[in-house]
């Protein structure tokens, strides 16, 4: 580690750097912007992004956004585009390239097929004046005062600009799409965040004789085996229709002892909580969890529409589960 050398005033210099970039795009957004929107909303193939180098992998990410928010959308190497990868690009799709300078060699040497195809160019640039910003059909401008490497030879701020402009239209498509939650998930099966959006309770829940069950005659001691028989920290009591009367939980033990109610002769009825929390089974587990946060509790019975007791479970399977 280098002695005496002040690693965040560096820090802080470049985020202030890059932030000026950010803010610089607002006198950017214009009419353009609504066209290159409306093109890519509009469009009935697929939005083809590309760049060479560092504007290639932002533009890999403004892709990837592009296609987890609605707007079906991939990648194209512009070097492997002029040896074969043309032929991945359709008649109805709409091409996005990226390049600070707009004078990238890969990407002019396409304009002459892309034109003859007739293709739509969206081109995002730092030079207006440039042959990728006069060539295309739209340009973006993403000019930057300064880089913020010294040199001002790493593309930093100006690969910045451009990550937040592909984030600003893919996220104005989302809006425009209405795409929700849901759709989001559909594209976001894997992971934490596919089992928070769409796992739900019914995934979950403890099923059959693992949902604890007792009768409104049932004394406390006998509860508290079933209770125990369970390991969910919590029982249901019942009508004679097997309809839920009220929920007796570890809680309502300790105040039971607190009041030195007799559980050898006391029966439930007296000590349960009536008008319990419960859940349905078609709850997505995420709500269920915003639910038990939000009453303080720590497990769940889920009830049908006979408010019939058909599931249970706890954190503890959340945990398991993956969704907290």
């Amino acid at each position: 580690m280098s002695s005496g050398f002040d690693y965040r005033t560096t820090a802080r210099r470049v985020l202030d750097i890059e932030k000026a970039a950010i803010d610089g795009l607002y006198q950017y957004l214009d009419d353009a912007f609504d066209r290159a929107c409306a093109l890519m909303f509009n469009c009935s193939g697929k939005v083809i992004v590309t760049g060479m180098g560092k504007s290639g992998h932002i533009a890999n990410k403004i892709a990837a956004t592009l296609a987890s928010t609605g707007t079906p959308a991939f990648f194209v190497h512009p070097g492997e585009a002029s040896h074969g990868d043309l032929g991945m690009i359709g008649e109805q799709d709409v091409i996005i390239a990226l390049s600070n300078s707009g004078e990238s060699d890969e990407i002019l040497s396409l304009l002459p097929v892309l034109k003859r195809r007739g293709l739509p160019l969206v081109c995002i640039t730092g030079n207006p004046a440039s042959t990728m910003a006069k060539e295309a059909n739209i340009h973006l401008c993403a000019r930057v005062e300064q880089e913020a490497c010294p040199l001002g030879l790493a593309p930093t701020s100006s690969t910045t600009a451009a990550l937040v402009l592909g984030d600003a239209l893919a996220v104005a498509l989302l809006e425009a799409r209405g795409f929700t939650a849901d759709d989001f998930a559909l594209s976001h099966p894997g992971g934490a965040l596919g089992k928070r959006l769409l796992l739900r309770v019914s995934d979950i829940m403890h099923k059959g004789d693992r949902v604890p069950k007792v009768g409104p005659q049932t004394l406390i001691i006998e509860a508290l085996l079933e209770i125990g028989r369970t390991g969910l920290g919590f029982t249901a009591v019942v009508d004679e229709h097997q309809r839920l009367m009220g929920v007796y939980t570890d809680g309502d033990l300790r105040r039971t002892l607190d009041h030195c109610i007799d559980v050898h002769q006391t029966p439930i009825s007296q000590v349960m909580t009536r008008h319990s929390i419960t859940a349905h089974a078609g709850m997505l587990a995420a709500e269920a969890v915003k639910l038990m946060e939000e009453k303080g509790i720590s497990g769940l019975l889920v009830v049908d529409e006979h408010n019939q007791p058909v599931g249970a479970f706890n954190m503890h399977d959340l945990l398991r589960a993956g969704v907290i």
